[in-house]
């Protein structure tokens, strides 16, 4: 008989995991549980029928493997009592229950007191019902991610694409914005990899306790990459958006080289390390799980850059309210400040702020409620992402408008009624608008810097 599948709590604590979810050591766990049974059901198997083989002929009952259980010869008129599979502990509270074979002139008889689910304490009824809610519940939470990663995924290739076909948006802000975006794409791409590989394309189910395939690890790896690197992305977003308000000059050049190496380079390191060790010390099933302390190698950068980035936002937050306590810009609702104080609301998602929410808690803490919240809702990041600062930000809009008007002249011919002036981009005036600052005070120009960096309207 084989145990009731888990399967959906096993996929996504994979899932889970890199994003940081609680569910992902207990269903790690319970897999690897389940796995070293199966193995020793095996192990058992193998050993039974070489035994078998070796024995003599007897007059009672032969040797015999009965897919979980092997009973040893018996003489005929004997009962032979063992104890129930130790696979059954995972399904049932009862402990110390037996079940028992004679040995008749006809041969083994059947199970007593009855089939293995009833002899061993399994609620098969219970245990069906609850199995039906969970399959509900984590095929539900599949769907909403498909869903939000898709949508973000369509969105964040449009926004890529508008941001690189337009050169007069080229510049250092939006260069970064662009590796985001990259970031959230290849997240995207990788959950969906990685879902096709961990599940059988015929039954749905992965096999978690058998040796992954080559291919199934590398999908793994590259998904491990993928989320690391969309993190370290949001931190890059926060060093650079507290550098433009902390330091009045700087090498942006200097700085986006910088900001290279820590998207995509630090990320590299530690996947190649886990990798690595993974190969040498723990090279079991698919790579998926995560309750032994190897896990820490991913999970501890990822901890690392949303409390770093947190900081971060709480600085630019602090700022921002500094600069609001002098009477000449508290009495006017116009003032610059009070819109980059408005605007600060935006940069949540830019920063992955709502990511702390949940990241310290211990891992049995509202399980389904962050794993909602993390996978489902966490989706939808890039989406956001790409709406908030590439479809809502003024300049793009501009550009947009420019183009939309010279295509209109294009084809009406030139109309005074359809002129529009060329004019020139925020982003390609970022720096003269910096340079032109520099009569007045550091705080002046920062602030200007910052408000040409989160004014979307």
């Amino acid at each position: 008989m084989r145990p009731p599948p888990t399967t959906w709590l096993y996929a996504l604590a994979g899932t889970l995991a890199c994003a940081l979810g609680p569910a992902g050591g207990q269903a790690a766990g319970l897999q690897r549980k389940e796995c070293m049974f199966l193995q020793k059901i095996e192990m058992d198997h193998k050993q039974c029928l070489q035994e078998a083989e070796l024995e003599n002929e007897t007059a009672g009952c032969s040797k015999m493997w009965d897919n979980l259980t092997c009973w040893p010869a018996t003489p005929r008129g004997q009962v032979v009592v063992l104890g129930c599979p130790l696979i059954f502990t995972l399904f049932s509270s009862s402990q110390g229950l037996n079940v028992s074979r004679s040995c008749t002139e006809e041969g083994w008889t059947h199970l007593e007191p009855g089939p293995y689910p009833v002899a061993c304490g399994f609620d098969d009824k219970a245990l069906s019902l609850n199995e039906q809610q969970q399959t509900l519940f984590y095929s539900s939470v599949k769907t909403g991610y498909t869903i939000g990663y898709s949508l973000s995924l369509a969105a964040l290739l449009i926004a890529m694409a508008i941001l690189s076909l337009f050169r007069k948006l080229h510049c250092t802000r939006n260069y970064i914005h662009m590796h985001l975006f990259m970031s959230f794409i290849l997240r995207a791409t990788a959950v969906f990899i990685k879902d096709l590989a961990l599940f059988d394309s015929n039954s749905g189910e992965s096999d978690h306790c058998s040796a992954g395939s080559v291919g199934c690890k590398a999908a793994v790896v590259l998904f491990q990459y993928c989320v690391m690197a969309n993190f370290f992305w949001l931190l890059v977003e926060g060093l650079y958006l507290h550098t433009l308000l902390a330091i009045s000059f700087f090498s942006e050049r200097k700085y986006f080289w910088g900001y290279i190496l820590i998207g995509w380079g630090v990320p590299s390191t530690f996947t190649m390390v886990w990798t690595i060790i993974r190969i040498h010390f723990e090279d079991d099933g698919c790579w998926d799980t995560i309750n032994s302390s190897l896990w820490w190698i991913i999970k501890a950068p990822i901890l690392t850059s949303i409390l770093v980035n947190f900081i971060l936002f709480i600085c630019i937050i602090r700022i921002l309210v500094q600069k609001l306590r002098p009477p000449d810009v508290g009495k006017s609702d116009s003032s610059p400040y009070s819109r980059l104080a408005k605007s600060t609301l935006l940069l949540i998602p830019l920063f992955g702020v709502h990511y702390i929410m949940f990241a310290f808690f211990p891992d049995n803490f509202k399980t389904e409620v962050k794993i909602v919240f993390e996978l489902v809702v966490g989706s939808f990041q890039g989406f956001v992402v790409a709406v908030l600062y590439c479809f809502l930000n003024g300049e793009v809009q501009a550009e947009l408008r420019r183009k939309w008007h010279g295509h209109l002249q294009g084809i009406l011919g030139s109309n005074p009624k359809y002129q529009h002036p060329s004019g020139v981009s925020n982003c390609a005036t970022s720096s003269t608008q910096v340079s032109m600052l520099t009569r007045l005070s550091p705080d002046a120009r920062r602030s200007s810097s910052f408000q040409a960096e989160v004014s979307l309207v």
